[in-house]
């Protein structure tokens, strides 16, 4: 504990945890008295060289007086940050406030310097990068805006550790040193750095959980059954390609292996390292695992154990426990209450998940925070005909169970460049920290589509989850999502309708779609379904049900071939007469006229075809095939089928069944069917077939059988089939939409600058006002003169308690003015007569002022104003927000019912370019009345979207402005006149998604 001499008390939120550059965690926290052994164990490890670099000579032990200067801060002019794994320090880092001659001083000055010192086992991990960024944000806070460090020629890294840092900087050569001088202000390359940094840990985090080279499963039983033994059962089936081992502290001494896996009764006793964990213990004994496993240098743990946050106050304390055990070793954690993970790559094959059988492996990532949500998608993913198996498979599946650690962001952040994922599809309960996945997701939809169904979308969202509270709707929340490019649907079929669809056909260059098939009824509900959803469809094609396979070929070549059409969506019902053979010929033929025109989409609408679903699924079908040269099954006799994998041996409670009430839809495949060689045993002979050895071409069924079919070629274009044309033309619909917003992302605008922007103006006043207290709405006055600095000119309101007063503030301002009544229920509703316009003189005004009292009452209910006259135009609002979950939010509507009955407001996230402002106009519904609608006079929206931006500008600079209304806005032919406005003061968070790295408190 600090002293009672120290100026600050402790400062908890300066403590924070953090992913290094290898993918594990350590802990940043405050140096304190406490810490002496601490310090003098930490600096015997250091070698002599990395000493000699730290103090410019040899030092072989720190002295006594060392000791109580590196430990003794009042964190403010001298402050110390630790980095730490296991309680121990592996990396140090202090700055000390000088003045302008290089002594020690105080505030006001605003220079430091800085020094570091890393272990040398933990150097090259990022250590004191990340340090840097912590320490530099410590200093920030406290006013100091200057860092400056001494560093030898010799130490190369620690140069390197200042100059990528991506401030602004200067360097000079004096007495054999090299003197560092940088801005701690972050600059846009320093956030671009950050966050690429950021990246590259959080998605190492993630592969060496995901990735792992040796496996431990704690709980495994020796008998089948049970949560442990089933995922060690289901990693074996998969073929992992690592090392498995079993644990449980229940094994006789003499148990040297189960089931051919080696066996041990603790983490602590198996030679070699284990990379994963896979704990399936009760939750009481698994602190005892976490410590086996951190002292054993385990890198990650899968918790499907139960007992956490899920089941109530005592839970999410137990549950914090674990985190804070966990990340002291510098492990990561998926879960607790997880269903697992998966990782279909041949190099790994890993199933440490309940699932019983590996997903075919393919191009889609998949993210689900709900246990039953995701085997239902796996199932989906996997069944023959069903959702994406014909197009494609799984890459990766993580389910997070109550994600008290590792969540989707960080999924995010290993998809972005993972080679092996294609199209990412979340399913998402809770968003922990929606400024950042926002952030994210944006950078990642900009290189692959990512579809997202939330739950729990007008309620709280489930136990287990620490989420923050939000005051934005849920349509406000998914529109700031597709604002960042994600392609928010609301249903698992929606979700699975749009990934078959995004999974290998290219975008769409445009809304223009052609249809055509052998049924006009079938053609015009498509026709309709495509005017629903905001496309442009060409009047549909019928081919008559007399169509043969060749019309269809044809028919499609042609509109594949025509200039103005950006996709097909081809409609197809049985016809009578014809077998499976021309349904067979059918598929060929759509599949040999899409292979040659393969830049556009093509889509199929299908009714219960039979033979055509199963031909154009054929080529990626994942059913149980018959072994080459087998004779077909007798007459009568139906192949075996399967059913979608279901949760056997499920931690805690059993899911409820998924059932789909809509068919599934299909998949045409380019590629011809493989042959496929089985190696089970005949269905007929009454047992049950087993695996065996899966050839290198070949990959696991997903149904049951030993072998599933041959993936087809990497370029093979894959047409997905719906069976409801509605289906196909939502999801047409939302690639469109995609491709649209990938395009402008390309040019996403930019922030404008103001030359009459006064930022320090701002600053000084906003630090003046706050200091009264910790949070304020402003008077009229103080909202004018802070607006102004921005260039924000609000007409002045003249209050006017009395008619004498009314008519003194008239003549102040000029006639012709308005006179209006602020009180609460009468604000801003002219509808109810509390508001007088385009008075002209004093005899108008007083007649005024008598009508209104005469109305609702004395003026002192009133409250009347007098405000002078702006031009005549449109009324709108506009708002800025800081939402505590998804950050600074800019609204903007038409005044009155259109906004507040209708909810016609469109937003966006600050900062706003101009493009942005541009599309926030006209993206409400009642846009027209800005643009001369039925003959009236167009308004000035350049001027209003200018307006816009200089909020969202004072906003972004300033966070303690925590709320700005302005309203009415008046857009005029010419010009917007600011007739009302509020600014709310806060003091800013501490932490946010624009501070150092970190990861959720616990």
């Amino acid at each position: 504990m600090q002293t009672s001499s120290d100026r600050h008390e402790y400062p908890a939120h300066w403590e924070a945890d953090v992913v290094l550059r290898d993918g594990g965690t350590a802990r940043v926290r405050p140096i304190t008295v406490d810490d002496a052994e601490r310090l003098v164990s930490f600096y015997e490890q250091v070698s002599d060289e990395s000493k000699y670099y730290r103090f410019f000579a040899p030092y072989p032990r720190l002295s006594a007086k060392d000791v109580h200067r590196f430990t003794h801060h009042d964190f403010v002019d001298r402050v110390g940050l630790a980095a730490t794994v296991g309680g121990e320090f592996i990396a140090t880092v202090r700055y000390d406030r000088i003045g302008s001659d290089g002594t020690p001083a105080s505030a006001p000055a605003d220079e430091a310097e800085v020094a570091f010192l890393v272990q040398d086992a933990h150097q090259g991990r990022g250590v004191a990068s990340a340090l840097l960024e912590h320490i530099g944000a410590v200093a920030r806070e406290r006013g100091i805006r200057r860092f400056a460090a001494e560093v030898l020629p010799a130490n190369t890294k620690m140069i390197k550790v200042f100059t990528d840092a991506g401030y602004t900087q200067k360097r000079s050569f004096e007495d054999g040193v090299v003197r560092l001088e940088f801005d701690l202000e972050p600059t846009d390359r320093s956030l671009a750095v950050q966050h690429a940094r950021e990246q590259r840990a959080e998605a190492r985090s993630v592969q060496r959980l995901l990735a792992p080279g040796s496996v431990a499963v704690v709980g495994a039983g020796r008998t089948p059954g049970g949560v442990g033994r089933s995922i060690l059962d289901n990693l074996g089936a998969a073929g992992f390609t690592g090392r498995l081992h079993a644990v449980n502290k229940a094994f006789p001494e003499d148990l040297k292996d189960l089931d051919g896996v080696p066996a041990y009764r603790s983490v602590r006793a198996i030679d070699g390292p284990v990379d994963l964990a896979v704990v399936a213990v009760p939750a009481e004994r698994v602190p005892e695992v976490v410590t086996e496993c951190g002292e054993h240098g385990v890198q990650g743990l899968v918790v499907v154990s139960a007992g956490y946050a899920e089941s109530g106050a005592d839970g999410r304390e137990r549950q914090r426990a674990l985190v804070r055990h966990a990340r002291a070793y510098g492990m990561r954690i998926i879960g607790p209450n997880a269903f697992g993970v998966i990782n279909t790559s041949p190099d790994v094959r890993l199933n440490a998940s309940l699932a019983p059988e590996m997903p075919r492996p393919g191009r889609i990532g998949l993210f689900a925070q709900s246990g039953a949500i995701g085997v239902a998608l796996l199932s989906r993913l996997h069944r023959r005909g069903g959702g994406v198996t014909g197009v494609t498979g799984v890459s990766t599946f993580v389910s997070s169970g109550n994600r008290a650690d590792v969540s989707g962001n960080d999924v995010l952040q290993y998809w972005y460049e993972d080679p092996d994922t294609d199209v990412a599809l979340m399913y998402l309960e809770s968003i922990g920290n929606p400024r950042k996945f926002t952030r994210l997701a944006r950078r990642t939809a900009a290189a692959k589509p990512l579809v997202v169904v939330q739950g729990a979308r007008h309620g709280a969202g489930p136990r287990g989850h620490a989420v923050r509270a939000t005051r934005l709707p849920h349509a406000t929340v998914s529109a700031l999502l597709r604002q960042a490019g994600v392609i928010r649907v609301d249903t698992i079929t929606e979700l699975v309708d749009a990934g078959l669809l995004l999974a290998r056909q290219p975008l769409p260059a445009g809304p223009r779609v052609a249809i055509l098939g052998n049924s006009e009824s079938l053609g015009l509900l498509t026709y309709d379904a495509c005017l629903a959803e905001g496309l442009r469809p060409h009047p549909p094609l019928d081919l008559t049900t007399a169509a043969s396979a060749a019309d269809f070929h044809a028919a499609l070549s042609r509109a594949l071939a025509d200039d103005t059409c950006d996709a097909v969506v081809v409609t197809a019902i049985p016809a009578v007469g014809e077998g499976s053979v021309g349904d067979a010929a059918l598929a060929r033929a759509l599949r040999s006229a899409a292979a040659a025109t393969p830049a556009k989409p093509v889509l199929v609408v299908h009714v219960e075809l039979g033979g055509l679903a199963e031909a154009l699924s054929a080529a990626t079908s994942t059913a149980p095939q018959p072994p080459a040269g087998a004779a077909p099954p007798p007459p009568g006799v139906t192949p075996p089928t399967t059913s979608a994998p279901h949760l056997t041996g499920a931690p805690h409670a059993t899911p409820p069944t998924i059932t789909s009430h809509a068919t599934p839809p299909t998949i045409t495949s380019h590629a011809t069917p493989p042959t496929i060689t089985s190696h089970a045993t005949s269905p007929t002979d009454g047992r049950t077939p087993t695996p065996a050895h899966t050839p290198t071409h070949a990959h696991p069924a997903a149904d049951g059988d030993p072998l599933g079919p041959v993936a087809p070629p990497e370029d093979a274009h894959l047409i997905p089939a719906y069976p409801a044309a509605e289906r196909a033309v939502r999801a047409l619909a939302q690639a469109v939409a995609y491709a649209q917003w990938r395009r402008d992302a390309a040019d996403p605008g930019k922030v404008p600058e103001y030359e009459d922007i006064d930022v320090r103006g701002a600053a000084a006043l906003i630090d003046g006002l706050l200091s009264r207290g910790q949070g304020l709405t402003l008077g009229s006055d103080k909202t004018c003169d802070l607006l102004g600095t921005y260039g924000i000119h609000v007409h002045r309101a003249l209050p006017a308690p009395t008619p004498d007063d009314a008519a003194e503030a008239a003549r102040t301002l000029g006639y012709p003015v308005a006179l209006k009544a602020t009180a609460p229920h009468l604000r801003h509703r002219a509808d109810l007569g509390g508001v007088r316009l385009d008075l002209a003189d004093e005899e108008q005004l007083r007649r005024a002022y008598a009508e209104l009292t005469e109305l609702f009452g004395a003026p002192q209910e009133l409250r009347p104003v007098v405000q002078r006259m702006a031009p005549r135009g449109v009324d709108t609002v506009v708002r800025a927000v800081i939402d505590p979950a998804a950050g600074a939010v800019l609204s903007f509507g038409l005044a009155g019912a259109a906004s507040q009955l209708l909810g016609d407001r469109a937003h966006r996230l600050i900062p706003v370019t101009d493009r942005d402002a541009t599309s926030l106009v006209r993206s409400i519904r009642t846009a027209p009345l800005l643009f001369g609608w039925r003959g009236s006079a167009p308004v000035d929206t350049p001027a209003l979207e200018e307006l816009m931006l200089r909020v969202s500008r004072l906003v972004d600079d300033h966070p303690e402005v925590v709320a700005v209304t302005l309203e009415p806005v008046v857009v005029a032919p010419h010009g917007v006149s600011v007739l009302g406005a509020s600014v709310r003061l806060a003091p800013p968070p501490a932490r946010d998604d624009l501070g150092p790295r970190t990861l959720p408190a616990y």
